[in-house]
C-alpha cells in the first residue's frame, strides 16, 4: 500500500520551497545546539557559573526547538536531514577551529543566535506565500527566541 498524498491546501512545489527554507533552520539550529553544549562544558572565569548555567538553559531550549523543526518537516511531507553531513551543507554558522575565552563565547553566540533569527527570516517569505500560518508561527516564534537570547548574551558583554 503507498503513502497517502497529503492535502492540507498547500500545493507539493510550496510544501518542498517552505522544507528546505526549514532545512536551514534546522541545521543552523542543531549547530548552535552544539555550540553552545560546547560552551557549557569548557566555559571558565569569573563569569562561569553564570554562563554553565545560562548555556544549559538555551541548548535545552534548542534541543525541544530541532525537534519542533524536524517535524513539521516532516509534515510538509519531506524527509527531515539529520547527520553532521547534512547539517554542515546546510548551516551558516561556523564551527570553532580554536578553544575560545568566556569573552569570546558569548559574542560567538551572540552572532550565531542572529544568525537563526536571519536564516528564519529568509524561510518566512516561501511560508507566507503558501498561506502556512503553522510554519509562519513556528519561524516567528524562534525568530522571538532568537532575538531575545542574542540580546541576553549581548547584556553580558555591557
Amino acid at each position: 500500500m503507498g503513502a497517502m498524498k497529503i492535502d492540507t491546501g498547500i500545493t507539493p512545489a510550496h510544501r518542498e520551497k517552505i522544507a528546505a527554507g526549514l532545512e536551514k533552520v534546522l541545521a543552523d539550529s542543531y549547530t548552535l545546539y552544539l555550540k553552545t553544549h560546547k560552551y557549557h562544558w569548557n566555559v571558565t572565569g569569573p563569569m562561569f557559573q553564570t554562563l554553565h548555567v545560562m548555556f544549559e538553559e538555551q541548548y535545552t531550549e534548542l534541543a525541544m526547538a530541532v525537534d519542533e523543526i524536524a517535524e513539521r518537516i516532516r509534515a510538509l511531507g519531506t524527509l527531515s536531514p539529520g547527520s553532521y553531513r547534512e547539517f554542515l551543507s546546510l548551516t551558516a554558522i561556523p564551527e570553532d577551529e580554536d578553544h575560545p575565552d568566556a569573552v569570546t563565547m558569548v559574542r560567538r553566540l551572540v552572532e550565531a543566535q542572529e544568525t537563526v533569527v536571519r536564516t528564519a527570516r529568509a524561510a518566512f517569505p516561501a511560508a507566507a506565500e503558501a498561506d502556512d500560518q503553522a510554519t509562519a508561527d513556528l519561524l516567528t516564534q524562534r525568530m522571538q527566541v532568537h532575538e531575545k537570547t542574542a540580546w541576553m548574551l549581548r547584556s553580558l558583554l555591557e
